[in-house]
């Protein structure tokens, strides 16, 4: 099929027009499913003592249960978007809920850390074929217009939203019931979810075949480079293991760049990073996702370190950053977007999220929770929601309709990765400078590589609003739907 052909097939909207009850039935279907999968990121988390303990797991292996989801999810995302574009949305989103849902019963019944470390991969890998899918049913459901943006602010804020009610869930889980139901409770949820797909529209299909070399080289680059900044958490970059991973990603990735450049049916189609907006998007995910896991990372630690919190505590302690990103994306976020570019939200997003930062540096071990910690989640919850819901929305805009995996599987991706990357490195820079302060007061030395750590993740969103401002629209949004039209990929 030509260019040309392509071109004029695409249809005029990427969604036909339904009643309002299908569209909020289709709405609650979608956001489920990712706030199911984001939130198993994080839900692990409080419960990784009760599994040691439980199956006798060592350090590495304990680690593994972690960076298994990661590897898994962090590295398919791309082929899983793909997927979902050739071979139908629907079809291949089901597919992802039903190994996740199967993999979830597999982990919670484990009876050794290694069938655990098995399902976690199996989750990771059901994770990025449902998560990008998700987005791109999205798309074809809702009609351009307000009622597009609305859903795609939902779902944006499920990003943010599901890190924080997985470490308030897996509190609860694991004190009061047991640390399986952190698996076995993904399973009532996806068989809901299952249930309500029938009113997703499938959307057009994209004509062409897998590129296999590109899906390998993806999976694999994404892959050794995630595993490589975790192994480099715990061993350093200096070992030589983590440089072989870090080599293998970079000619992995180099590879990969190069197979799309010449392929006839590339992964990412030329036109998903055609347009400034779409590739600023992208980078901005990747570094809010760089400083945003570390601060769930730096702030579970104080809590339970420092202010000896237990799990359940922990998780009810995160309960203003939940809300903060609520507002952000139920009304604040969606009310912005009316009358201002995405640009002005987003940079506005990233100063109040940076102020945010500023205010969590001011932790003490003693000091009353709220002093900081907790004023502090609200403020840094509200930044990022505005973020999430605008980011999300110019990652996908003029993205030809079957072409909508590829886009939202690449910005998902963008987040993962710049998780682990930010992570590995503001974790370093923390221990560094605790270790600098021992020996003394080791609740002191903690905090102080903490308050750094909160500092440098600010960084992080300074150089997201650098980003923003060079990138993207600075037009209002009723101008942009008209020069940015789908186009064919």
């Amino acid at each position: 099929m030509s260019l040309q052909d392509r071109t004029q097939a695409v249809p005029k909207a990427a969604a036909p027009p339904q009643q309002d009850g299908r569209l909020g039935l289709a709405l609650l279907v979608i956001a489920a499913a990712q706030l199911m999968l984001v939130l198993d990121h994080t839900i692990v988390a409080v419960a990784l003592p009760s599994m040691q303990s439980a199956l006798g797991l060592s350090e590495s292996g304990l680690g593994w249960i972690v960076t298994a989801y990661a590897l898994a999810f962090g590295g398919l995302l791309l082929a899983g978007g793909r997927a979902g574009d050739l071979f139908g949305r629907r079809r291949v989103f089901r597919t992802g809920l039903v190994l996740f849902t199967a993999a979830s019963l597999l982990g919670g019944l484990a009876q050794s850390g290694e069938l655990l470390i098995a399902a976690r991969v199996i989750q990771g890998a059901g994770a990025a074929i449902a998560a990008p899918t998700a987005l791109s049913l999205l798309a074809t459901t809702f009609p351009a217009g307000p009622a597009r943006n609305k859903a795609l602010g939902v779902y944006g804020a499920m990003g943010g939203l599901g890190s924080v009610v997985g470490l308030l869930l897996g509190g609860a889980l694991t004190e009061y019931l047991s640390w399986r139901w952190v698996m076995f409770v993904n399973i009532p949820i996806a068989l809901a979810v299952l249930f309500g797909t029938g009113v997703l529209v499938e959307g057009e299909r994209e004509r062409g075949k897998v590129d296999v070399p590109g899906a390998l080289t993806a999976t694999l680059g994404f892959g050794s480079l995630v595993y490589a900044i975790n192994r480099a958490g715990d061993k350093g970059f200096g070992d030589s293991v983590t440089l072989i991973g870090l080599g293998a990603a970079l000619v992995l990735i180099l590879a990969f760049v190069l197979i799309q450049r010449s392929s006839r049916a590339p992964m990412i189609p030329s036109g998903v990073l055609a347009d400034r907006g779409r590739v600023g998007a992208n980078l901005i995910m990747f570094l809010v996702g760089a400083g945003m896991l570390a601060t769930f990372y730096f702030l579970t630690l104080y809590m339970q370190l420092v202010k000896g919190y237990a799990p359940m505590v922990t998780g009810v302690a995160y309960l203003p950053f939940a809300l903060g990103m609520g507002i952000a994306a139920g009304g604040l976020g969606p009310q912005l977007l009316a009358k201002l570019p995405e640009r002005n939200v987003v940079a506005l997003g990233l100063l109040i999220g940076t102020a945010g930062m500023v205010w969590f540096s001011f932790i003490e071990p003693g000091q009353n929770p709220w002093a900081a910690l907790l004023p502090a989640q609200l403020v840094v919850g509200l930044g990022l929601g505005m973020v999430f819901v605008a980011v999300t929305i110019v990652s996908v805009r003029g993205v030809a309709p079957q072409a909508t995996g590829a886009a939202s599987g690449l910005v998902n991706t963008a987040q993962q990765i710049g998780g682990a990357i930010g992570l590995a490195a503001l974790a370093a820079a923390a221990t560094a400078i605790t270790n600098h302060e021992l020996p003394g007061s080791v609740p002191h030395a903690l905090t102080t590589g903490y308050s750094y750590g909160f500092l440098l993740g600010g960084g992080f969103y300074l150089l997201a609003l650098v980003v923003a401002l060079a990138t993207l629209p600075g037009t209002r949004p009723q101008q942009q739907d008209a020069e940015h039209p789908p186009v064919a990929l």
